[in-house]
């Protein structure tokens, strides 16, 4: 064997090696369905689809799980994304609790077991609505852990969004059927029966949606959805550090934040963004409520897809 020729195997092999790293870290994450069992026992539903950079989607409601996010929004985001889809504890197709601990601190602690069982070292955390709480929390814990944020919507302050809720949807109950509102019960009260009233009229859906078009896509898709309500029927009998006011914190957060927001978007407060004060943070009002994602795909996915690319690379 010639000098030149043993040279050649030596490059072609180092050059092999230092391969290698590259081609375990681009395939660690495989699409699919992946079991998750929390450190207490509970076992959540755990789905990863699509390529490029790791993301969790953090669903809101409480409770709502992330399937429909998944159907109806999910697809176009999983061309520069990993999408992983989470249904919290007590919620959507994972298990309850049986121990009832639906605390903010222990979903936080799901999402930190999540991404070890996944071994990823980062993540990019995309949340919507009333996931911004556990999103933030989760920042707040594990910041070296997040590459950036994507707050579609959401909430930091729950009791400030309660009153925007509240105060917006009585004033779509037709004035001739709906009761005094008074506004010295306590706010929990006035919440659930203006949404009581809301749904007995079949008007809900004028907070969420945009159009009635967007309602019926939604609710064609989760008709046949079985669906776990623990996590919803338990949060606000011990609602703990769910009600805190996160958006102090969010200076302290320095990581890379997209802020999407609907101009009409009275769940969550339309002016809700305005309190943010993430160091990082680049914001996107556009037009319609409390679903952008369905109201407006692609001016919504045009700026996921932008924010993304310019994150640092890793």
């Amino acid at each position: 064997m010639n000098s030149l020729f043993r040279s050649a195997l030596v490059l072609f092999g180092l050059m092999f090696l230092l391969s290698q790293p590259l081609q375990l870290q681009a395939s660690a994450l495989t699409n699919g369905t992946t079991p998750v069992t929390t450190s207490d026992g509970v076992a959540l539903y755990v789905r990863v689809a699509g390529k490029g950079t790791p993301c969790v989607f953090v669903h809101g409601g409480p409770g709502a799980g992330s399937y429909g996010f998944e159907k109806l929004a999910g697809q176009p985001l999983e061309e520069k994304l990993q999408m992983i889809y989470v249904d919290q504890r007590g919620s959507g197709r994972s298990a309850s609790d049986a121990k009832l601990n639906y605390s903010l601190e222990r979903q936080v602690e799901d999402l930190e077991e999540i991404r070890q069982q996944l071994h990823l070292e980062k993540w990019v955390v995309m949340a919507h609505s009333f996931g911004g709480i556990i999103a933030t929390a989760y920042a707040q814990k594990y910041p070296q852990h997040v590459q950036a944020l994507i707050l579609v919507n959401s909430i930091l302050n729950l009791p400030a969004a309660m009153e925007s809720t509240t105060s917006y949807g009585y004033n779509l109950l037709p004035a001739a059927t709906r009761p005094p509102l008074d506004a010295a019960a306590p706010l929990p009260q006035r919440y659930f029966m203006v949404l009581a009233m809301l749904q007995q009229q079949k008007l809900y859906n004028q907070l969420q949606y945009a159009s009635d078009s967007t309602a019926a896509r939604v609710n064609r898709v989760m008709k046949d959805q079985t669906s776990n309500h623990d996590f919803a029927a338990n949060m606000f009998k011990a609602p703990g550090r769910y009600v805190q006011d996160f958006t102090p914190a969010t200076a302290s957060l320095t990581m890379p934040v997209l802020v999407l927001t609907g101009q009409q978007d009275y769940m969550t407060g339309p002016e809700h963004y305005k309190s943010f004060r993430f160091p990082q943070q680049r914001v996107v009002v556009l037009p319609g409520k409390h679903m952008p994602f369905l109201d407006n795909p692609k001016e919504f996915n045009q700026a996921v897809q932008g924010f993304v690319r310019k994150l640092p690379r890793r």
